[in-house]
């Protein structure tokens, strides 16, 4: 809900805007525009011009006064209003006055659309909004000055749409002011020739027009110049091949890279990928495939053990952790020739094994090798965070690539991180029989989601075995009479000692970013550990890209192909196409059991965003396939603006959740509503219901009462 100190606001601006309207209204009831003509300034300008020769210093105040009400109030008059200050003031004096009220006029303008509809449309259109304003922030005076500089473009919409951005005023102020200065001077002129003009026509001829259009354009081929000088600037510092091997090459081939390399070799670009370990990178090997043939595995065995809930009284496997395992790897072997040298190669793309490094923007050394290129796409990876934790070199420990390795079950396992990966790993093996100790030094699970849903995972993970201390961070390792020990301390000093035989480092993935050429090179990291990228991927040297989890802002494998497909064509059109990579509807899922799958909003975010929301709650416990299925368990949790059903954000907690989120997603993606979902026929029983009977919880709580009452009354009238 919004908050309560938003509702004096709101009065405030119905009340503002009530004014204006009164205001704008009265200008034309009362008859006064017809004194904003070429003829009535002709017919007036004797005695116009004998009040100003009276009065001169109040006369230009209440001139300017005008001019600024009606620029402010968006009144049709600027034009005439100029016209009259060359007429009355002079050429000099004339453009100052109407240049300075246009340009005051036009910031009141600006300030009360930002006053009056800012808030709603940051409300409607918060996450497009946002993205919106980091580029307006960034190049928005280039296109405020273009549109200023032509006159066709009218002015009043300039002011109202771009105090709707997050463009600073005083940018603003002084860009309106130069925009202007042209036009004005066009006018001021006309103005000084009044008694010549016989139409509005005579001011601007096509001439002049052209003229003025062309200069509202010079600032984009300014910029446009300026960019392609900047980045041959940035590459003039290295020699240049007269030809080059390769159109691109990429760097790493995970699941960013093998993208890049598919995309680059579509178009019939020669394309060269370089890896210094396996193809599939970190996904095929030691991530999303292995892990979701984990989770198979201890989900079976799960749902074994609860064989007597569905009528059955077989005994519960078995568990041979070393097949589980091998299961795990055949699995990897059956999805490789999807990622292998083989299919790569005959999809045109030349494949290199080795270790790469970036001597210069044009040439990458390999296997004592230079290839020579056009661009360059690095998709490094990441690799897990190994903390520089006391005594941890002294016990045994796996991270998220080298669990893998593993052939016998530990016996006791500590697993440092309670955010996706800790979770989902720490429940497999709880499963397994290992008996798991979650240590994170947050409050709770899953600090990226909603409280509620995260504490849902929590009761199963506790249900299920696993002990979690929350509120503690690592100390120190230690061995004790040959057994491991972590000491974590909470925020009060409180201290815990957990023993275990293998300790699970689950903290988070690093950008690798080192190793390679770029430091010599100079290119630039960010705060956050990633290599710095521009919208379309590009770093500070202009034909060097980045995509993958080396890039972020999110460190998914479908984030990963998604950036992929823009690094790769940015980089081989550039000059001639460019495309911004589109992040405004990312889902994710954590595959825990139960799931938790996100899109948009979550309501920790919306709150901290200052995002009106209002939140619609479906428990998938009274789904029929759910109940068929014996998981009547979780919830959909829909976020959407007061009163609308645009949705801002999804949150899924339960089985197939990570499925059911797609519905959303593409609702988010393409602008539909929940009456939309609502109105679409869904098959019975599935659970992609639980979409549809989400829909229908907000529906029923905003039901129109009034036209339902009007309703029940016509047909009571039908019965007679």
């Amino acid at each position: 809900m919004p908050p309560a100190d938003s509702r004096p606001a709101s009065r405030r601006r119905i009340l503002a805007a009530v004014v204006i309207a009164a205001a704008v209204a009265a200008f034309f009831l009362l008859g006064l525009n017809r004194y904003f003509t070429l003829a009535a300034l002709q017919e007036r300008y004797a005695l116009l011009e004998a009040a100003r020769a009276d009065h001169p210093a109040v006369f230009i105040g209440a001139f300017m006064a005008a001019y600024v009400a009606m620029a402010a109030l968006s009144i049709p008059g600027a034009a005439i209003m100029t016209l009259a200050a060359g007429a009355l003031f002079g050429f000099a004096l004339g453009t100052a006055a109407a240049l300075l009220s246009a340009t005051i006029g036009a910031t009141l303008a600006f300030l009360l659309a930002r006053f009056l509809f800012r808030a709603a449309v940051q409300a409607r259109y918060g996450t497009r909004l946002a993205a919106i304003d980091e580029g307006i922030r960034r190049e928005g005076w280039v296109y405020l000055l273009s549109l200023r500089l032509i006159p066709a473009v009218p002015f009043f919409l300039i002011n109202l749409l771009t105090g709707l951005t997050g463009l600073g005023v005083g940018t603003f102020f002084w860009v309106s002011a130069v925009g202007m200065l042209p036009g004005s001077m066009v006018y001021v002129y006309a103005g000084t020739q009044l008694a010549t003009l016989s139409t509005m026509g005579d001011i601007a001829s096509p001439r002049i027009l052209t003229a003025l259009v062309l200069l509202g354009v010079f600032p984009l081929v300014v910029r446009a110049v300026y960019g392609w000088f900047g980045a041959r600037r940035a590459l003039a510092r290295f020699d240049r091949p007269r030809r080059f091997d390769y159109n691109v090459v990429v760097i790493g081939a995970g699941s960013a890279g093998l993208i890049a390399a598919y995309v680059a070799a579509a178009v019939k670009a020669r394309v060269a990928l370089i890896e210094r370990a396996r193809m599939g990178g970190d996904c095929l090997n030691t991530g999303c495939v292995p892990s979701k043939a984990l989770i198979r595995t201890a989900r079976l065995l799960a749902d074994a053990r609860r064989a007597p809930e569905f009528g059955l009284t077989s005994p519960t496997p078995e568990v041979d952790f070393a097949a589980v395992m091998a299961r795990v790897q055949r699995v990897v072997r059956a999805i490789e020739p999807h990622d292998s040298v083989e299919r790569y190669t005959g999809l045109g793309v030349e494949c290199v094994e080795g270790i790469a490094r970036i001597r210069d923007p044009f040439r990458v050394d390999v296997n004592g090798k230079t290839l020579t290129t056009r661009a360059i796409v690095v998709a490094t990876g990441a690799a897990p965070v190994v903390p520089a934790i006391p005594g941890i070199a002294d016990v045994p420990f796996v991270t998220s690539e080298t669990v893998w390795s593993l052939r016998a079950l530990p016996r006791r396992l500590l697993v440092l991180g309670g955010g996706p990966i800790g979770c989902e790993l720490a429940q497999c093996f709880a499963r397994f029989g290992a008996v798991v100790t979650i240590v994170d030094m947050a409050p709770r699970l899953l600090t990226k989601e909603d409280p509620d849903a995260a504490e849902m995972v929590a009761e199963r993970l506790r249900a299920e075995g696993v002990t979690l201390v929350l509120g503690y961070k690592a100390v120190s390792f230690a061995r004790q009479a040959g057994e491991s020990a972590l000491i974590c301390a909470a925020v009060d000093g409180r201290t815990q000692e957990i023993v275990f035989d293998t300790a699970l480092l689950a903290l988070g993935r690093r950008p690798r970013v080192e190793g390679f050429g770029l430091e010599e090179l100079g290119v630039r990291i960010s705060d956050s550990g990633t290599i710095a990228a521009d919208p379309y991927l590009r770093t500070n040297i202009p034909n060097i890209y980045v995509c993958g989890d080396v890039a972020g802002p999110y460190q998914f494998t479908h984030v990963a192909a998604h950036q992929a497909w823009y690094a790769s064509v940015n980089a081989l059109f550039a000059g001639l196409y460019r495309a911004k990579a589109d992040y405004r509807v990312i889902p994710w899922t954590t595959f825990t059991d139960p799931e938790v799958a996100r899109v948009g909003l979550n309501e920790d975010e919306a709150r901290a965003k200052g995002v009106p929301h209002e939140v619609t709650r479906y428990d998938i416990g009274d789904l029929d396939r759910a109940i068929a299925d014996e998981a009547a368990r979780g919830m959909v949790k829909v976020l959407t603006p007061p009163g609308s059903d645009r949705i801002l954000g999804v949150t899924i907690v339960g089985a197939h959740a990570g499925d059911l989120v797609a519905t959303f997603a593409l609702a988010m993606k393409h602008g539909l509503g929940l009456g939309k979902i609502l109105g679409t026929v869904h098959v019975y029983p599935t659970m992609a219901e639980a979409a549809k009977a989400a829909a229908g919880v907000w529906r029923r709580a905003h039901v129109p009462v009034r036209a339902l009452d009007l309703v029940r009354r016509y047909l009571a009238w039908r019965r007679g």
